[in-house]
């Protein structure tokens, strides 16, 4: 009986909540698949549009950059997506497949965040058809992570189906675990690398990316290997 071969490989990396040029540009420099800008009022990071907008031009061609919207409309998304020259929209609420939809048309790569412990469900991923989904945990009182460690090993099936992006409590000292147990395409970093919230610390996100990469991740047969970013 002939074996499978099992690959190796490494996740993606993106940086959340970014909010300084200088910051964006040291992720790039370190060599993060892409970044993110949350246009969220609620949000301790918060950007406007001109914060994003000289983000966005100052890392073009080096990373991917992300804009983060919650129960947005439309309208307002593509105008943010035009104006500021974002790369990806990923939709952190209860938008409607619809929107998906729109989106998507519009040739736009669009992640839809959805949660184990909370709606949308993993299992409503077939009702959005999105270009690939962040899962997290989903308590907590903002949309995203807020900092809280989970049982990462429940995405694990998820994966086998669809390109993912693992968030949710990460940090140096639990990367290497939480993606070994759900096998992400992709991992999602903010609160975990910051000296407080919106200001990313260098010295935690190349610890973060030096964690990741001393690790040995395989993709068992019959789990593909997804480029996100």
């Amino acid at each position: 009986m002939q074996l499978k071969r099992i690959i190796k490989y490494r996740p993606q990396i993106k940086v959340c909540g970014l909010t300084r040029v200088e910051e964006a540009l040291e992720c790039a420099d370190l060599g993060v698949d892409a970044i993110g800008c949350v246009f969220f009022p609620k949000s301790p990071r918060n950007v406007t549009e001109d914060q994003a907008k000289k983000i966005s031009v100052a890392v073009s061609g080096k990373v991917k950059t992300v804009g983060v919207f919650v129960n947005e409309t439309f309208d307002n998304i593509m105008q943010k997506v035009n104006y500021c020259h974002l790369d990806c929209v990923q939709l952190h609420g209860m938008e409607s497949p619809e929107l998906v939809s729109r989106l998507v048309q519009e040739n736009i790569f669009v992640i839809k965040a959805l949660f184990v412990e909370g709606r949308p469900s993993l299992d409503e991923a077939e009702n959005y058809r999105a270009s690939a989904y962040l899962v997290e945990c989903g308590k907590g009182i903002l949309p995203g992570g807020n900092a809280l460690q989970w049982d990462w090993g429940k995405a694990y099936g998820f994966g086998k189906q669809h390109p993912f992006i693992l968030a949710g409590g990460l940090g140096h000292e639990n990367i290497c675990r939480a993606a070994t147990e759900s096998a992400p395409d992709a991992v999602d970093v903010s609160s975990g690398v910051e000296s407080c919230p919106g200001r990313k610390d260098y010295s935690k996100v190349k610890s973060f990316i030096d964690a990741l990469y001393q690790c040995s991740f395989y993709k068992e047969p019959g789990k593909k290997i997804r480029r996100i970013f």
